[in-house]
């Protein structure tokens, strides 16, 4: 990629990240990066969208399992 090249994509991808921080969407700079990528790709973004949105939606799961459980 030339100089000129990627100072733009990185200055698109400021303005994205400053709008993404505006919409409070609680993206961090590489998962946005990620996801206009896969939009570039031709994925749909309203998929992505509902598919973020869904995983902001869920818990996060404790990688920590129960110590022992009793069996009767």
């Amino acid at each position: 990629m030339d100089p000129d090249s990627a100072r733009i994509a990185k200055e698109s991808l400021d303005l994205a990240f400053h709008m993404s921080n505006v919409l409070d969407t609680r993206l961090d700079r590489h998962t946005l990066s990620i996801l206009i990528t896969l939009c570039d790709l031709g994925l749909n973004p309203e998929a992505l969208a509902a598919v973020v949105k869904e995983l902001q939606r869920e818990p996060p799961t404790s990688s920590a399992t129960p110590a022992s459980s009793s069996l009767s």
